[in-house]
């Protein structure tokens, strides 16, 4: 059995999905899971990886693992304590959702130190271990699906800087591997699209998938960080407006790794609007 914890967010749902599909027996878990956010045939369960004892029925007859390192709620969480109760239950393979930032921010709080410290702890915990290392992700439009539908508009900062952000369905993709088959142990994986992108051109896919203009709106850095902070913690805001700002050269860089492990290309910003262009009608 594969247990996948943030079983209902952009990643874990779709790896859900793609575990389910493959005929994998799968548990998905986060701290409100129902019924109704899984396939038929998928168990869930609610644990919060915050409090490892909730973790250890769901945890019970599994062989492995997919680990997300927290999000925002990461420094309530003690990675070693959920890697142990995973290893007595006899689970011996984990699958690590980390970060970019880990090698490209080591000095942020948010991205770098607290990623860094999941790394450690899988890298330590005697387990099977593989580390994704996705950047942006191209979901993240979501967050412009609302001004979309009512005006047509896409707002945002730093118009033409270009980041290679990833499908979260080819993150799940290389997670399935990693927790089916053989050959990825010991492998930290950086995940990106085909090609950097920027925002005035993802507005410009959405437009292209409506079939309609779209109208793009420069933010000031100001604007987009009080956008920010209506859901993000201070210090992932600012890090989260320096990597999109100015990013740094592996932050821009487009990996060979999904295709590489998939044996296709990455999905580009464009297919994953047209595929999602129904949350923006």
């Amino acid at each position: 059995m594969i247990v996948v914890t943030g079983g209902t967010g952009n990643v874990g749902g779709a790896l859900v999905r793609a575990l389910a599909g493959s005929g994998a027996r799968t548990t998905a878990t986060s701290r409100n899971v129902s019924a109704a956010d899984v396939p038929a045939h998928v168990a869930h369960h609610r644990a919060d990886l915050a409090d490892p004892e909730s973790l250890r029925p769901v945890f019970d007859g599994a062989d492995a693992l997919f680990l997300q390192n927290g999000g925002p709620s990461a420094h309530l969480v003690d990675p070693n304590a959920v890697l142990g109760a995973a290893k007595a239950a006899g689970i011996g393979r984990v699958v690590l959702l980390s970060s970019l930032g880990v090698v490209t921010r080591p000095g942020s709080q948010s991205h770098g130190v607290i990623g860094r410290a999941f790394e450690d702890a899988v890298r330590q915990s005697g387990l099977e271990w593989t580390i994704l290392r996705p950047g942006g992700f191209h979901s993240n439009a979501y967050a412009w699906a609302e001004p979309v539908r009512a005006h047509r508009t896409v707002a945002a900062p730093f118009a033409d800087v270009a980041l290679p952000s990833v499908d979260p369905e080819d993150i799940a993709g290389v997670a399935a591997a990693a927790l089916l088959t053989d050959g990825h142990g010991g492998q930290a994986y950086e995940l990106t699209g085909p090609a950097a992108v920027t925002p005035r051109q993802q507005a410009g896919s959405l437009a292209a998938a409506l079939g309609e203009p779209v109208r793009f709106v420069e933010q000031t850095r100001e604007e987009a960080r009080a956008q920010l902070l209506r859901f993000l913690p201070e210090p992932v805001a600012d890090t989260t407006l320096d990597i999109l700002g100015a990013p740094v050269p592996a932050e821009q860089r487009v990996s060979p790794d999904v295709e590489r492990v998939l044996g296709r290309a990455p999905r580009s910003f464009a297919d994953w609007a047209r595929r999602h262009v129904g949350a923006f009608r």
